[in-house]
């Protein structure tokens, strides 16, 4: 548990330091060879239950070679001599860093807090468009507010608790493993014509991979803001959401800041109902509700931590 804690450490500072890499992320090019495997097999096939093999398929070749290779890595530098450890410790924590978005999704969610401080609503717009899928065109402050918060909330989870979970869990092969899975399931997880069927794959797995870590994120929600509504949001709200881990983490969040989020939205042009989230005496989105879920995703990064020191010093 040290050498978890140690190799955490070091991400959380690169990433603070650093932020996200800006030129030749790794992600990146990985995105690159998803999309020219897609065009390669995707159109193989016409029936809907030979298309989901094709996108399994495309999963695995795209999923596992980068995993092992990464399994292989992580062997060959802890068998380097005298210097392995400190060889482990650099190589896990360059990895984590590249997997983690503290730092990035702080900086999105201040420059849609800074415009809507200002009232400049088609800058915090443009900016709200970065981090979410739905139109923003004619989403009014609150709207704004709204779609920002739940994204914090969700890629808290997502960006940063997931891949503490699976490095403390699997080692620099969990962290690649998830990472690799979450961006093809934002890449091919939509349900629309061209991959309803290619990406059912990549939902599924993405959903099994965040199914404990989107839970504990929950629970950590919930223990650092307001329990008792969190608790009573996630049981009463989280399970009517269309993604089973997006669902108990934002609902448990916006129980935990006390605010109102969710509710109906257009997507792609096409307008879809969606549960509300949070108390029902909770405040109406604002700039102020993006803070706090800002804040409360840092105090779980910081409990988190605190847990792994903890343990650490146990063992």
């Amino acid at each position: 548990m040290l050498f978890n804690l140690a190799v955490l450490l070091l991400a959380l500072i690169l990433d603070y330091k650093f932020s996200e890499v800006s030129r030749h992320h790794p992600l990146v090019y990985f995105g690159s060879f998803a999309n020219q495997l897609e065009l390669k097999l995707r159109n193989l096939a016409r029936q809907a239950f030979a298309v989901r093999i094709l996108g399994l398929v495309a999963w695995m070749l795209a999923v596992i070679p980068l995993t092992y290779l990464s399994y292989l890595l992580e062997e060959l530098i802890a068998q380097s001599g005298f210097y392995q450890l400190f060889g482990s410790w650099l190589y896990a924590g360059l990895v984590l860093y590249i997997a983690l978005g503290w730092r990035s999704l702080k900086t999105h969610a201040q420059a849609i807090i800074t415009p809507l401080k200002s009232a400049d609503i088609d800058s915090a717009r443009r900016a709200l468009s970065h981090i979410v899928s739905r139109d923003t065109e004619q989403l009014n402050s609150g709207q704004i507010s709204n779609a920002a918060t739940e994204s914090v909330l969700e890629n808290g989870a997502d960006a940063i608790f997931a891949a503490i979970f699976w490095f403390v869990i699997l080692g620099v092969p969990g962290v690649v493993l998830y990472r690799a899975a979450n961006t093809l399931d934002a890449m091919w997880g939509y349900k629309n014509p061209r991959y309803l069927y290619f990406g059912w794959a990549a939902a599924r797995l993405d959903d099994l991979l965040n199914y404990i870590p989107a839970r504990l994120s929950a629970l950590s929600y919930a223990l650092l803001g307001n329990c008792q509504a969190a608790l009573n949001c996630w049981k009463s709200q989280g399970v009517n959401w269309k993604s089973p881990n997006a669902g108990p983490v934002m609902a448990a969040g916006a129980g935990a800041i006390n605010v109102r989020l969710g509710g109906g939205s257009n997507y792609h042009g096409k307008w879809q109902d969606r549960p509300v989230l949070g108390p029902e005496n909770g405040s109406e989105a604002s700039y102020v509700a993006i803070e706090a879920a800002c804040f409360l995703v840092d105090r779980v990064l910081f409990l988190w931590v605190a847990v792994l020191w903890f343990a650490a010093w146990l063992s």
